[in-house]
């Protein structure tokens, strides 16, 4: 009995040991997250654009290389039967002039922006020729009456012709979606290797337009269509888009597009010049006065304003009391125009 009892009291001493040690010890410390000092905002840097330091020479446009590749100046038919055409949605600046009868023809400026391929290809004709040679092009056709080409080949302007590349597959070819005269088409890149192996000249510094600024503002009355009137049967017109600040180019009452693309043919500028024209042949080809200057339009940025065009070192250049026109940055298509019926007559706007 004695035994017992003294077993329970050790076991009550171990107990009450083991609470008192339980109670001596320190409740663990719980650390409150801290609070991480608030960061002084950062100040952002005001961005500064910085103007390019290359700009295309007929377009104002920025460009980060220096562009020294030479322009090329193809001659494009504009045939209703080789309409729509390939590649003259790229052009830089595009010439209408008045061909035989009542047709025109094109000759389309490339430079910042070389396709694939161009045409239908047509062939030369002097008021061509000289305005591929005052733009310093490389002029690239397809056939021409021999007493022009015997000029071309004694050193009239550096040239490409196509007969000379008929059908090679590597410069020229034929497509067999159309009949001749209006299925010859250039690979246009390949025209720079073709200058190349006859040593013609394939970088040039082109001197560059006049181009407005970004806080210009356009003054002229309001012209968001315009008509001009080659005869009563041609007829070319522009709608304006305002959110674009370009207008859609129309033939005829339809709109020009790419033939592979379907993309519509849009500028930025567009430049009307009065000048005389007289039929030389029996042909009604045309002898163009290129040299005299006249009267003209200059539409942009969905105004009108009359200006006068001048022979500026062989260019036809718009100029605004006597002080060279600005084109806002962008393509251009520049339509010569006879001086009959007269300038209000054959250009009309709304």
């Amino acid at each position: 009995m004695r035994k017992w009892i003294i077993i329970l009291l050790v076991g009550l001493l171990t107990f009450l040991a083991a609470c008192t040690e339980e109670s001596n010890e320190e409740p663990e410390e719980t650390e409150d997250p801290l609070e991480e000092p608030a960061e002084d905002p950062v100040e952002e840097e005001e961005q500064v654009e910085e103007e390019p330091e290359f700009t295309y020479p007929l377009t104002g446009l920025a460009t980060e290389e220096e562009p020294t590749n030479r322009a090329l100046a193809v001659m494009v038919n504009n045939h209703n039967k080789a309409r729509p055409q390939t590649g003259l949605v790229n052009a830089d600046m595009v010439y209408e002039f008045l061909a035989e009868g009542p047709i025109t023809r094109l000759l389309a400026i490339y430079h910042s922006d070389i396709p694939d391929i161009v045409g239908p290809v047509r062939s030369a004709r002097e008021y061509y020729i000289e305005t591929a040679k005052a733009h310093e092009a490389i002029y690239v056709y397809h056939g021409a009456a021999n007493f022009i080409e015997e000029d071309l080949r004694a050193g009239w302007v550096d040239n490409i012709n196509g007969a000379y590349y008929d059908n090679d597959q590597f410069l020229f070819k034929r497509e067999s979606f159309r009949q001749a005269p209006h299925n010859s088409y250039v690979m246009l890149p390949n025209a720079y290797e073709i200058a190349e192996r006859n040593n013609l000249e394939r970088e040039v510094n082109h001197e560059s337009w006049d181009f407005l600024s970004d806080d210009e503002l356009v003054e002229g009355e309001t012209a968001n269509e315009v008509r001009i009137r080659y005869f009563d049967n041609l007829k070319v017109s522009y709608v304006y888009d305002q959110a674009t600040e370009r207008y859609t180019r129309y033939s005829d009452g339809v709109k020009t597009t790419d033939l592979n693309s379907e993309e519509a043919l849009e500028v930025s500028n567009i430049l009307v010049y009065e000048t005389e024209h007289r039929v030389i042949d029996d042909a009604l080809r045309r002898s163009i006065d290129r040299e005299s200057g006249g009267n003209g339009y200059l539409i942009q940025k969905g105004k009108i304003k009359p200006i006068e065009w001048r022979n500026d070192d062989g260019l036809m250049k718009p100029y605004i009391d006597g002080e060279p026109a600005k084109l806002a940055p962008g393509k251009t298509w520049i339509n010569v125009i006879p001086l009959s019926p007269g300038l209000d007559e054959g250009v009309t706007y709304e």
